[in-house]
């Protein structure tokens, strides 16, 4: 079995969501690229995370003044409205999402055929009980085409831990017989020092996945360095960590064009 090394392919990546519209729409309702560039850096690149996002938020980027942010949100309405739609509308949509294997049958079976596409998956648990493990199978399976499980696509996966082992996907990738050598090369990995860089991290991905098809994101671990950056003073963490979930809706946002699956670790649901 052949996993096609994604840097090689150069088929165009066409998502497939109607949600889906690249912010340089915005220049024909009367938005300059200038300002475009502004929202691109929060990490911002379709007309769906405008929506996505509050005045607070559009006004905190740099240059973004609260005159220009009201004139952003007028010009994404006149794109896309994301108003009422029929129960019939949702359910096509719903249409599109696809399972990708967690490498496990049973638990394929708990989760009704496997991790879903366009959602983001917490995984939650207690040290050593398989979490890490679970993500590198899922780096490697979301590489396999459909009819193994898989997601056809390259897997991008944020380390905050160092935990990430190349040697754990060659294994993987021997297990379901397919080239180590190109699984790792379709993996685009990033070690997060803290909980800025990791915001930053996750800004970044969204300009990648424009440019490639990629079918799983993974932060292993979601919280560790809001924990380590902030430890006894709570409300800044909980301040920081609201600011990392605007982050996650954001990746969440273009996820939904690309038909990914997104996955954030945390060592329990109380951290």
């Amino acid at each position: 079995m052949q996993v096609e090394n994604q840097n090689d392919a150069k088929e165009e990546v066409q998502p497939e969501e109607e949600d889906f519209e690249e912010i340089e729409k915005l220049q024909t309702v009367g938005i300059n690229v200038s300002d475009i560039k502004k929202l691109k850096s929060a990490g911002i690149y379709t007309i769906k995370g405008i929506w996505q996002s509050t005045m607070k938020t559009l006004c905190g980027i740099k240059g973004m003044s609260e005159a220009k942010a009201t004139k952003v949100k007028e010009a994404a309405n006149k794109i896309q409205d994301f108003g009422f739609c029929t129960g019939a509308a949702v359910f096509e949509k719903r249409k599109a999402l696809k399972k990708i294997s967690t490498g496990s049958k049973e638990w394929d079976k708990l989760l009704g055929g496997g991790i879903e596409t366009l959602s983001i998956t917490e995984i939650f648990g207690e040290f050593r009980t398989g979490k890490t493990q679970l993500c590198h199978t899922l780096a490697v399976v979301g590489q396999l085409p459909p009819e193994m499980g898989g997601g056809n696509g390259k897997v991008v996966y944020i380390d905050t831990e160092g935990t990430f082992r190349p040697e754990r996907i060659r294994d993987i990738a021997d297990r379901f017989g397919v080239d180590y050598h190109a699984v790792l090369d379709n993996i685009t990995y990033a070690r997060a020092f803290t909980h800025e860089h990791q915001m930053e991290l996750l800004i970044a991905v969204a300009a990648k996945m424009i440019e490639e098809r990629y079918s799983v994101l993974i932060v292993d671990s979601s919280t560790a360095l809001f924990r380590v950056d902030f430890s006894g003073r709570g409300q800044l963490a909980g301040e920081a960590l609201m600011q990392w979930f605007r982050h996650r809706t954001n990746a969440h946002n273009f996820r939904e064009a690309a038909e990914i699956s997104t996955i954030f670790v945390e060592a329990n649901k109380n951290c």
